[in-house]
């Protein structure tokens, strides 16, 4: 306890009452923030190391700081379902979701069926939670077999129609990433977005049109030699 009195009291410390006022521009929640800056908090991880029993008492106090210095120190090796259940049904930014499924929750075993359950839920971070990994698995896991992302493709062509911004977005992002992943996945994007333009409904064509501008563009084309 003595740690995250400590731990919380640097966190304050460091606290800048301008960039408070920028998170919340950037539409992130700083109802129990202090206002630092990513790589300060990055900094403070490395000073601290790896340390899964202490990540989870940080993520109990509830300050956003803590969270994200929670999922930096946190061990993917000791993250189990429950945790990212837990951690998950917690989530109010979109920047505690996305570094936790970058940091964390990509890297175990549950990735995979938490995309399945998790976007078929209602709560909105929690249904971002599900397209985010989508996005993380097709940048960071280099052996996953193209198979995985073909069967995600149709819950992002669903996912279109979720109008909240912090899931069109995350869908968007997953449309993107798997599209660059390799030539093979490039083609299967660029149909799923077309199948989002062929309902003509203009409300989803945002996803679908942001998407095709850069998996169209003239360096995704040439990375993938097309």
């Amino acid at each position: 306890m003595n740690d995250i009195v400590f731990i919380l009291s640097e966190l304050e410390s460091i606290g800048e009452p301008e960039y408070l006022k920028k998170m919340v521009h950037f539409g992130i929640d700083t109802s129990k923030a202090y206002g630092i800056r990513v790589p300060a908090i990055r900094k403070l991880a490395k000073v601290v190391g790896k340390n899964q029993e202490l990540s989870l008492l940080l993520w109990e106090t509830g300050f956003h700081e803590a969270h994200l210095l929670a999922i930096f120190i946190g061990d993917y090796k000791k993250v189990g379902e429950a945790q990212i259940n837990a951690w998950t049904s917690d989530f109010n930014s979109w920047d505690i979701c996305d570094q936790a499924c970058g940091n964390l929750f990509v890297k175990t075993p549950y990735f995979k069926p938490k995309v399945f359950e998790f976007t078929q839920t209602e709560a909105e971070f929690v249904k971002r939670t599900g397209f985010v990994l989508m996005a993380e698995a097709a940048v960071h896991l280099k052996k996953e077999p193209d198979e995985t992302f073909l069967s995600f493709l149709p819950i992002i062509e669903r996912g279109a129609y979720d109008h909240r911004n912090f899931v069109k977005k995350a869908v968007n992002w997953a449309l993107r990433q798997i599209g660059k992943r390799n030539p093979f996945l490039h083609g299967h994007a660029v149909q799923t977005a077309n199948n989002i333009l062929a309902q003509n409904n203009k409300k989803v064509n945002w996803v679908a049109l942001d998407a095709l501008r850069e998996l169209n563009s003239d360096f995704v084309r040439a990375r993938h030699g097309l």
